[in-house]
């Protein structure tokens, strides 16, 4: 069987070969530089502490609706049945 040339690419496009990979082992091992190390951002901060799924069912029409309204003003399902909840419920 012949021995694999690359471990596929990394997100800057460098071929994973094992040379690759031997480098970044060395380089682990040897400690990294926190201060290159950026931090990736995770989901936005919603309200006060982290934000809880509530699963809801919605009949096709009031969905199509949802769906139709969020296209209409450039945004996310989620984000037009949060806006109607809260103004449902008078909550900010």
């Amino acid at each position: 069987m012949a021995k694999r040339q690359s471990y596929g690419r990394t997100k800057s496009g460098v071929a994973m070969t094992g040379q690759v990979q031997e480098q970044m082992a060395a380089e682990a091992e040897s400690g990294f530089d926190l201060a290159r190390l950026r931090r990736r951002p995770g989901r936005p901060v919603m309200g006060s502490g982290p934000a809880e799924t509530l699963p809801v069912r919605l009949d096709p029409e009031l969905r199509a609706a949802v769906d139709k309204r969020a296209a209409a003003e450039n945004t996310t399902a989620s984000d037009v049945v949060r806006a109607a909840l809260r103004r449902y419920l008078e909550a900010n």
